[in-house]
């Protein structure tokens, strides 16, 4: 097992998947977002939900809008729905997918 850089827990669970960040030569770089799972319907593919704010200036406020992601999900992390996660980007895996679950959070 390596240590991938951030400051989190290591999985128990061994893995032989390519696109691991602990188990495979993945790097990980740029954003870390926290978002929460929807789907979970795609083979190693989650969907999460991530908030974020968006200013107008004509009113001068904040609105709230809301972004989807299709992230990988490695063999050694159990992830069910509406389970907190973070996730770190990496190079592209998939024609939609550049980043990968690296923690659930409680």
């Amino acid at each position: 097992m390596r240590k991938i850089g951030f400051n989190i827990e290591q999985p128990k669970k061994e893995c032989k998947d390519k696109h691991c960040p602990f188990h495979s030569p993945v790097s990980l770089r740029g954003r870390i977002l926290v978002g929460k799972v929807l789907k979970m319907n795609i083979h190693k593919t989650i969907t999460i939900q991530i908030p974020r704010q968006n200013f107008l200036h004509k009113y001068e406020r904040y609105e709230k809008r809301e972004s989807r992601l299709k992230v990988h999900k490695p063999d050694c992390i159990d992830v069910k729905e509406g389970d907190f996660v973070k996730v770190a980007e990496s190079k592209p895996i998939s024609k939609t997918k550049n980043f990968i679950v690296i923690e659930v959070l409680k």
